[in-house]
């Protein structure tokens, strides 16, 4: 296959990953303040998609952990790319498609890492910045997200202990209106730049570019617009999950979960930590339940949660490492049938999902403690 097509084809299928990143996340800014009807949902996710576009623009640094630390650049070519892509959004679908808050991110690495591993072998691989920019922040970052939103939520309850409950529910109210947007604006910062941190390794890898150079300024507005966008269409099933499974959600702890969230995000950003923002939300709501006093938390969910997180990175490289010796030993063929595969098990997938379809108008319907997610699955 040429060259210039192959690299056309693998910044569309990194843009659908930006897409379907944008609607499994969205949750992860708006599901408290969808919950607590602080915004209504078409707002909430308006407000999301544009501070998410607007985030692209304030940092590289993860991008380029990405372009330049994972894998060895001069080791893979554009098609492996383009194999890891494909399990990572299969992967975001299917959690999608099961209401599971996985990580998009985690999917995104577990699908380069397996090509990569599959193409190239595991020389290719940069173990070190796999375990101290991706594998410790994974661990440590909901835990400490979670624990700031617990105190964060304890104190809000003592600090307004006195005051009459309808003025401290509508003076939360506003703050979760700045809280989520800001949430919205790290989210941009943080997870747009993975997908302008693979486009921009594409372009290394077909010479386009430098093996130092950053995201160009087009690559940062595509990457910005693609996830807002998905933003926009709003990942209604996991905002359900999230904003209603977890915890009875109330303004003060909706509030402290979502700035709890932007802290840690927007601190591992500007370090260049390419961590999963669902983690961190998924902590900070988790701790947000347990910050208030006869708070009903359903730590069940949580466990399913867990092992949708450890299950990710792993099953998205199977994923990638198969469709990358397709692609390495089929060629162009291989490469073509590897596209009309993925798109078959999407379309698939969406006709599933439509079963049970969740949107705006019911987003808010179930109850705090539902059957559990393999039940409804």
């Amino acid at each position: 296959m040429n060259y210039s097509v192959i690299v056309v084809v693998v910044v569309i299928t990194a843009l659908a990953f930006d897409f379907t990143n944008g609607f499994h996340d969205t949750a992860n800014a708006m599901a408290t303040s969808i919950a607590t009807r602080a915004l209504p949902p078409k707002i909430a996710v308006l407000i999301s998609g544009v501070l998410n576009v607007v985030g692209a623009f304030l940092s590289v640094e993860v991008a380029k952990t990405i372009s330049n630390g994972l894998v060895d650049e001069a080791r893979i070519t554009p098609v492996v790319i383009f194999a890891g892509l494909v399990g990572a959004i299969l992967w975001n679908l299917i959690t999608w498609l099961l209401s599971l808050p996985s990580s998009s991110s985690h999917a995104l690495f577990g699908g380069l890492i397996g090509a990569t591993w599959a193409a190239a072998g595991t020389g290719a691989i940069n173990f070190g910045a796999l375990f101290s920019k991706v594998i410790l922040p994974a661990v440590a970052s909901p835990l400490v997200a979670g624990i700031i939103a617990l105190i964060a939520t304890y104190l809000a309850y003592k600090i307004t202990a006195r005051v009459d409950q309808s003025t401290t529910s509508g003076g939360f109210r506003v703050g979760q209106i700045v809280s989520a947007s800001l949430v919205s604006l790290a989210h941009g910062t943080s997870d747009a730049q993975k997908t302008m941190g693979v486009i921009t390794l594409t372009l290394i890898t077909a010479g386009a570019l430098p093996s130092s150079a950053g995201p160009p300024v087009w690559v940062i507005l595509t990457c910005g617009l693609a996830i807002g966008l998905g933003t926009y269409f709003g990942g209604w099933r996991i905002i359900q999950t999230l904003g209603k499974r977890v915890s009875d959600i109330q303004t003060p702890q909706g509030f402290a979960a979502e700035v709890s969230s932007a802290a840690v995000i927007l601190t591992s950003s500007h370090m260049g930590f390419a961590l999963s923002t669902t983690h961190v939300a998924t902590g900070s709501i988790f701790g947000a339940g347990a910050g208030r006093r006869l708070a009903s938390v359903q730590w069940g969910v949580a466990g399913q949660m867990a092992i949708a997180w450890i299950v990710t990175l792993p099953a998205a490289a199977v994923v990638g490492a198969v469709a990358a010796w397709a692609v390495n030993d089929g060629g162009t063929v291989g490469t073509v049938v590897v596209a009309v595969v993925g798109v078959g098990v999407a379309a698939g997938i969406y006709v599933a999902s439509r079963r049970r379809p969740v949107t705006a108008h019911n987003v808010n319907d179930v109850p705090s403690v539902p059957e559990p997610v393999a039940a409804r699955a």
